[in-house]
């Protein structure tokens, strides 16, 4: 059906980019083994290589999170180029559910969501970043898998966004399934989930595609609004940024039926550090439960002294679960206040998008999203 497009692959980068951020990789592995679980973005000094702990409870590392203490700041690597999750408004303030994921963090430990300094990375220096120390966390809409756990010393402490990936086409082009797309030319990213799903859904139905690869986002609309390739796949929340980026012009595009894989989708931290790890996981919990017991930015302090006792542990009042992670007896009150609870969060983000929120939904609203017990 697709005959009349060249194949190309187009690194927006310098030439050797990609072999560069592979010779970090592996270097980072070997001289380290654990991709510098323990490295700092700075030379500030800590205290201690753990955190205060309650008495009786086992000390675990924590040279990340005093690092980030010292500093008096986060340090969160981001696209910077997809609205919905992180892209610059008016005045050149980071906004999007990612950006957001990295002020709930900030707001954990400094009480202020707005301590945060955002470093914009591509799909190809990601990684590398986090791996050498650059970035404290990466919340740059990437999807946790068992070769990027394993190989490369990062973790995903909590899955943020359930997504799939799909196909988006020009309406004209009168696509029905993604079935239809033997001879396409597809563009996406290099270095993404994106590029192997692809390759391995038209592998399985015994197609053949021209790959169009295109690392940064502004030439890749370039390419998919100019006819450059049939169709674009992405996670299906991408897709639907894409649409957005480029105003009335996305209601000439039409996303194809098939979702081809299961994304689930977290910022990654280095590995080794265990306190790290548990105040990204619990905070995501703080806005699961946040949104459970309704609070919000607005009303949270509405909740001081009531008679529930999940609820005085959240705000602070009773036991000592920020003792236990590091940070201040308020952490969670502040979370909401910087950012209000999940679905503040989406709503605010990504509905915008007309995306439902899905599996992304609550438990009990028929969704998968389900935050451990604060006790």
């Amino acid at each position: 059906m697709f005959t009349n497009h060249q194949a190309s692959r187009d690194f927006e980068a310098r030439p050797n980019l990609r072999a560069a951020v592979g010779a970090l990789v592996c270097a980072t592995l070997v001289t380290t083994g654990v991709a510098h679980a323990q490295t700092r973005p700075d030379s500030a000094p800590v205290a201690s290589p753990t955190a205060s702990v309650p008495a009786g409870a086992v000390a675990v590392p924590a040279a990340t999170l005093n690092a980030i203490k010292a500093r008096g700041h986060l340090i969160c690597g981001v696209g910077g180029d997809r609205p919905g999750f992180s892209f610059p408004d008016s005045k050149g303030v980071m906004r999007g559910f990612d950006a957001d994921v990295c002020r709930s963090v900030a707001a954990a430990i400094f009480g202020s969501g707005e301590k945060v300094r955002f470093v914009t990375l591509t799909s190809l220096t990601r990684f590398p970043a986090l791996q050498s120390g650059e970035v404290d966390i990466v919340a740059r809409f990437t999807t946790w898998s068992l070769t990027r756990e394993a190989q490369l010393g990062l973790e995903v402490p909590a899955i943020q966004f359930y997504d799939g990936q799909g196909f988006i086409a020009k309406k004209k082009a009168g696509l029905k399934s993604a079935l239809d797309l033997s001879g396409a030319s597809v563009c996406f990213q290099p270095g993404s989930s994106g590029e192997s799903n692809v390759a391995d859904y038209f592998r399985a139905n015994k197609m053949e595609m021209k790959p169009v690869i295109i690392e940064k986002m502004e030439q890749m609309r370039d390419a998919i609004v100019s006819g450059r390739c049939d169709v674009y796949t992405n996670d299906t929340a991408q897709l639907a940024s894409f649409k957005a980026s480029i105003g009335a012009a996305g209601n000439d595009y039409a996303v194809l039926p098939e979702i081809i894989s299961k994304e689930p989708l977290g910022a990654f931290i280095r590995k080794g550090d265990q306190r790290f790890f548990d105040l990204v996981r619990w905070t995501h919990a703080v806005t699961l439960n946040a949104e459970e017991f309704g609070m919000t930015a607005a009303n949270i302090e509405k909740f001081r002294n009531n008679s529930n006792p999940a609820i005085q542990r959240f705000m602070g009042e009773t036991g000592d679960l920020g003792q236990a992670l590091g940070v201040d007896a308020q952490w969670a009150v502040n979370i909401v206040k910087a950012v209000g609870n999940y679905a503040e969060m989406y709503d605010r983000s990504i509905s915008p998008l007309g995306l439902q929120r899905g599996l992304n939904r609550l438990l009990k609203d028929g969704g998968i999203q389900y935050a451990g017990p604060m006790r």
